[in-house]
């Protein structure tokens, strides 16, 4: 036969992009493996993490797997299941989570060591697969384009049922790991429970609905469908009077809110988002981000929905290609997204309503307030309720700031009262309550009130970075400081944020650029954070102090950024991304010294949205923005005299 003139050809390399850095935190890592499970008709999985001898064992007991099955389904990678007529477990007619035949890889992402043991039929057995042996298959280093696994000596085997997969040289540290690792676990599967006959227990202790850790801290809830009744039942705090049935058509579920935002931080995680799963697994860990919700009422939501119409096997993988995330554009998650936009419609009426109602209750618990409540006549108190309730819709995680509006409600409803323009009261609402100061036409008194604590408190805050930057204090700390508080750079950023796995995927994507630059590079670089604010994507990076560097060496490692950024933002089926970059350096460019190059310089960074400042002017412009509001706002002194003086009583 001769030799065909064009060849399609699959490099082993594909694997250091479909698993090896398919994920980046051991969380997301076992729940494969536990989804591996549930596809064998497992019963029973176990998770034994060993903190002191670094290593962590899955055991199942599910109907294992002989050589063939080794070799055609297991190590056969981007098999899939579905087309072979395998969608569903025979033993217990499971739908089967796995699609791709790739989340078995993902083991890599955390492990350099993958030992595979399996029995079936009385038959037992077992292989080693090691990452730097694979890495030299890919490399050229050894013949062949096939990896062959190290097989295992009998002895060596001691699984009687299922599989046992052991994971050793782990590239993560496992300190602290098995707490995080219950509640995430809880999170990513609706299917844990004897009502699925499935159970997963982490070194020993089963992991039940209750790991999940949010259900007693809802303080209202909107239930779906018989998912939503079920995990209904776990909010021992939310009485029938502060959850309501809803019906959807593409979902069942439910969506709560909480009483203070900061109950939806569960260490370096945020739980202000809204689940996604699918056949029983986590398909997006949040959907809310991409609903365009505004608001108060969405830093109190949470939320899991189940929308099995997202993944049925006669229709195309909606799956991103990192796995942990949907493409946007796909129908069936454009019908989803408008549902729940409606859904939220409806839940912020709702809340307000329910926010205003508690609200005055909160209030009537100081007697302070009581006393000057029950001297009102019954249209000011109905009035006083409104402004209560609108308080209560704030967030606020410290219970004094919640007293201190209170009494700045006091102030302006009397003041009010005494021009006879009490109504004008109604015009203020959950979002714009801090600008009380809008009711009283040309007079600013309590709307400077509001700012100046706060204003006070940004200028402490600039001051402190000053003082770090003249005792040269260690530059990590004063990089942290800089990033707790990015309004430094742009007062626009109070919000800037980005989920953990989201800010875990560039974090990846960054060291793989890190990996390529020069010493002179990398000794230059403090760090490099990514977040969002306002619909952009952006990019900050601090420069050591002394660091000295020019515009095409900045543009140069800057645009490898950018690249990397924009490719998986894309993956994430985001199109075109915005993407915004700031340079704080300690010294201006070299070619700044003359001032055509600086103007030309500053015209092609301009050109590329990419921003340079030094610390310097970082100090001097923020300190500028808040120094000349507290020299306007002297006249906000006897009022914020007045407030000093009222004693305060925590609510």
């Amino acid at each position: 036969m001769p030799e065909p003139r064009y060849r399609m050809t699959l490099d082993l390399n594909v694997l250091n992009h479909l698993g090896i850095n398919l994920y980046s935190n051991i969380p997301a890592v076992l729940a494969e493996a536990v989804a591996n499970a549930w596809d064998a008709d497992a019963e029973t999985v176990c998770i034994d993490v060993d903190k002191d001898g670094q290593t962590v064992v899955i055991t199942d007991d599910g109907h294992g797997m002989s050589v063939d099955d080794i070799n055609e389904k297991y190590l056969r990678i981007g098999r899939n299941r579905r087309e072979d007529r395998d969608a569903v477990t025979p033993k217990h007619g499971r739908p089967v989570m796995g699609r791709k035949g790739i989340g078995k890889l993902s083991l890599f992402s955390i492990a350099d060591t993958i030992e595979v043991q399996s029995a079936k039929n009385e038959k037992r057995n077992g292989f080693t697969m090691s990452l730097p042996d694979i890495k030299s298959v890919i490399e050229g280093k050894v013949g062949g384009d096939t990896y062959e696994p190290a097989p295992l000596p009998p002895d060596q085997i001691d699984v009687q049922q299922g599989t046992k997969i052991t994971l050793r040289n782990l590239r993560k540290r496992l300190s602290n790991v098995e707490t995080h690792l219950r509640r995430r676990i809880a999170r990513r599967f609706s299917v844990i429970g004897s009502e699925h006959s499935f159970a997963v227990h982490i070194n020993g202790d089963k992991v039940g609905v209750t790991d999940r850790h949010y259900y007693p801290m809802l303080e209202f809830v909107w239930h779906y469908g018989e998912y939503g009744k079920q995990c209904l039942g776990q909010c021992k705090n939310v009485s029938e009077s502060d959850s309501e049935q809803r019906d959807a058509k593409c979902f069942s579920g439910w969506i709560g809110t909480v009483k203070t935002p900061s109950q939806l931080k569960d260490g370096d995680e945020s739980l202000n988002r809204i689940l996604v799963l699918s056949r029983g697994k986590l398909v997006q860990e949040d959907i809310l981000e991409s609903l365009d919700e505004a608001g108060i009422y969405t830093k109190y939501v949470i939320g899991e929905v189940l929308a099995e119409s997202l993944d049925q096997d006669n229709e195309e993988d909606i799956a991103t290609t990192s796995r942990q995330a949907l493409m946007e554009d796909d129908e069936r998650f454009r019908q989803l997204k408008q549902e729940l936009v409606g859904e939220l419609s409806h839940i912020r009426e709702a809340w307000t309503q329910l926010r205003n109602k508690g609200g005055k209750k909160a209030a009537l618990e100081n007697p302070a307030i009581k006393e000057w409540f029950n001297g009102l006549s019954r249209d000011n108190q109905n009035r006083a309720e409104r402004i209560f309730g609108k308080i209560n819709q704030m967030t606020m995680d410290r219970p004094q700031d919640r007293t201190v509006l209170f009494k700045h409600g006091i102030l302006a409803f009397e003041t009010l009262k005494a021009r006879e323009n009490i109504n004008a009261l109604d015009k203020i609402t959950g979002e714009n309550i801090v600008t009380f100061g809008e009711v009283f036409g040309t007079q600013d008194e309590l709307e400077a009130t509001f700012y100046h604590q706060i204003v006070q408190g940004r200028i402490r805050v600039v001051g402190a970075l000053q003082e770090m930057v003249d005792e040269n204090v260690r530059e990590k700390v004063i990089q942290k400081h800089i990033f707790d508080h990015l309004w430094l750079l742009d007062p626009s950023w109070e919000r800037a944020t980005t989920t953990v796995s989201m800010e875990q995927q560039v974090r990846t994507a960054f060291q793989n650029v890190d990996a390529k630059l020069s010493d002179e590079e990398k000794s230059g670089r403090v760090d490099i954070r990514y977040r969002t604010t306002a619909g952009k994507h952006v990019i900050v990076e601090l420069k050591r102090a002394q660091f000295a560097t020019e515009t095409s060496k900045l543009l140069g490692q800057v645009d490898r950024y950018r690249s990397a950024l924009r490719k998986l933002l894309m993956q994430s089926g985001k199109e075109s991304p915005n993407i915004d970059t700031v340079c704080v350096i300690g010294q201006d460019l070299r070619d700044w010294a003359n001032p055509d190059g600086r103007k030309e310089s500053e015209e092609t960074l301009k050109g590329k949205n990419i921003r340079i400042v030094t610390y310097q002017a970082l100090i001097e412009n923020a300190y500028r923005a808040y120094q000349d509001f507290l020299e306007r706002s002297e006249k906000a002194g006897r009022i914020i005299e007045l407030l000093d003086r009222i004693e305060d009583v925590e609510i």
